[in-house]
């Protein structure tokens, strides 16, 4: 298998430039019975199982922008286009991706361009998942080509278009396994005026997740939730910290931190302007505190926020941190054997969680189950769906368990 994915990566990929282009090139490619790799830009490329396939196809190409209507908060474009430079179109609007997509390629060493689709076909959320949601709540509707290069399309420009709803969130998060995404329309929400953060240092993970419980309960309008321990938190604390964010209008911030300062129990804490809120919230978000050193696996589990905690010391060796108010783990151990695969499925077993290996060698994650092992009814049924998108296997062949 080794062989075949270096070979897709040595050969000229596929770049189709319209959506008729690229369904054709996936209805070529079912007809000769040719697996193609799927990628948007390159930039993750690495997460997932090696994909088993002797040519790749790269929506790069599929660049262009619809249209963006600031007034109905709705934008759409083609799949291939740069999240980097969509992101700044929003902004020139005072808008923004409520869902705040990371950016993964420091973690896992990527150099090629961030796609909206890439995103999508990821369900990448960032910390602001607390407040706005996943990804797949801001996607309208869709384009894509499936497995026999038929053009599909789904959902509208609407919220309330329920039907092409949920076939959206089918596609979020199936990593180019179903279709090939070609265009994308998404809700974006106005960037609030202002944001802030209130640190709370010294907190053990436990006392940090009481503390976010408090803090969510409240009527405060919180947009992240974190906590780092030492080592991790500079340079905003030597010590561990327990990170609340504020976002909105500069009086209404500025009330609620004192709200919020009121539910620490008088626990040491400190107040972090804009421009310090917006690089921790950035740290966290594209698990930069992780990323090196590089030679070290890293696990994505997401789990009840009360037991997050408990995941942090699961595996021997670990580093890591909380985000989603404790409900997403951030490990990095070394990378030996399964790299702790076993015994962290073990422990979160009981919670009904689930653990995703985002960084190891190519290796590593050809051998080890990258995503977690889904029960025997769901597996039947995945491969099903599968199925009746892609029947004869053409779409990133086993980039998520493993399948022919």
């Amino acid at each position: 298998m080794r062989s075949m994915v270096e070979g897709a990566f040595r050969m000229t990929p596929i770049e189709p430039e319209t959506t008729d282009a690229l369904a054709e090139a996936v209805a070529s490619a079912a007809v000769a019975r040719e697996p193609l790799e799927i990628l948007g830009g390159g930039a993750l490329r690495g997460l997932g199982r090696p994909v088993s396939a002797p040519r790749a196809l790269t929506t790069a190409r599929l660049n262009r922008v619809h249209f963006h209507e600031p007034d109905e908060l709705v934008i759409s474009l083609q799949a291939g286009a740069d999240l980097d430079q969509m992101e700044q179109i929003l902004a020139a609007k005072g808008q923004q991706l409520a869902f705040e997509p990371p950016n993964l390629s420091g973690l896992l060493g990527a150099s090629g361009t961030r796609t909206i689709g890439g995103a999508m076909a990821a369900n990448l959320s960032g910390p602001r998942r607390l407040s706005a949601g996943a990804a797949r709540d801001h996607l309208l509707g869709f384009v894509a080509v499936n497995g026999r290069g038929e053009v599909i399309k789904s959902g509208g420009r609407v919220v309330k278009n329920v039907t092409g709803y949920d076939l959206s969130k089918l596609v979020t998060g199936s990593f180019g396994t179903l279709c090939v995404l070609a265009d994308v329309t998404l809700k974006v929400l106005p960037r609030p005026e202002t944001a802030s953060t209130l640190v709370v240092e010294g907190l053990e993970p436990a006392a940090a997740v009481r503390l976010f419980s408090r803090a969510l309960g409240a009527p405060l309008e919180v947009s992240g939730a974190a906590w780092l321990p030492a080592g991790l938190a500079e340079p905003w604390s030597a010590r561990s910290l327990a990170a609340l964010r504020l976002e909105g209008f500069p009086r209404s911030v500025a009330e609620r931190l004192d709200l919020l300062a009121a539910l620490t129990d008088g626990a040491p804490s400190l107040r972090l302007d804009e421009a310090e809120t917006k690089a921790l919230w950035r740290a966290v978000r594209d698990v930069q505190p992780l990323a090196e050193p590089a030679d070290r696996a890293v696990w994505r589990v997401s789990v009840p926020p009360t037991a997050g905690p408990g995941v942090l010391a699961a595996l021997p060796e670990p580093t890591g941190f909380l985000d989603w108010a404790g409900g997403q783990v951030w490990l990095s151990i070394p990378q030996t054997g399964d790299c702790g695969a076993a015994a962290l499925r073990a422990h979160i077993a009981g919670c009904g969680g689930h653990a995703t290996l985002v960084r190891a060698s190519m290796e590593t994650r050809a051998a080890t189950p990258v995503f977690q092992p889904p029960p025997a009814p769901l597996a039947a049924l995945t491969a099903r769906v599968k199925d009746s998108f892609d029947p004869l296997g053409v779409l990133n062949p086993g980039r998520l368990y493993g399948e022919p």
